[in-house]
């Protein structure tokens, strides 16, 4: 069912302002207790814990291009492009509940690294690697967490919409 328009403003409110937050605070925290360099290893080293300045996008993508040519990819283009998600979210009429929560996911995630590159000189602060042995992620932020979530629930919601029972497919069944 479609949302009233002060329910997905309030929605999209507290999810921003939960995720910008907490993803702030995370990153305050690792910047005031980790020295660049130094890895802390928890969870029999399943989590590392380690400060790193990405002036890149994911997995440091774009690091090596020049400052100007960063700065309006990462920073001109994706303002851009979270403005209109804003508009999109705040105008739509036929938005229901799971994609409005996903959306917003994803809106807040790319706030919040767009903070870090107006405040940090282009670069966004990283800190999480989660992995066993050498399979291991990139070093991450909260952010990018609320950002994959909410691109996780929609491809998970595009599956599953218009499906009575919300099962996954299964060709052999059906």
């Amino acid at each position: 069912p479609m949302m009233s328009r002060a329910k997905k403003f309030t929605i999209l409110a507290i999810t921003i302002i939960l995720c910008v937050g907490c993803d702030q605070t995370t990153k305050y925290t690792a910047k005031e207790l980790l020295s660049p360099g130094s890895v802390v290893r928890l969870a029999d080293d399943t989590i590392r814990l380690q400060y790193t300045a990405n002036t890149g996008g994911i997995l440091s993508l774009g690091a090596s291009l020049s400052a100007g040519t960063r700065f309006w990819v990462f920073v001109v283009s994706v303002s851009l492009a979270l403005a209109v998600m804003l508009l999109y979210l705040i105008l739509s009429r036929s938005l229901t509940l799971v994609p409005a929560i996903a959306r917003a996911l994803v809106l807040a995630g790319g706030i919040s690294n767009l903070i870090d590159r107006l405040v940090y000189n282009g670069a966004v602060v990283d800190f999480m690697n989660v992995g066993i042995g050498r399979l291991r992620t990139g070093v991450f932020n909260v952010a990018d967490v609320a950002i994959m979530a909410g691109a996780g629930l929609l491809v998970v919601f595009a599956l599953f919409e218009g499906r009575s029972d919300h099962s996954p497919p299964n060709p052999e069944f059906q």
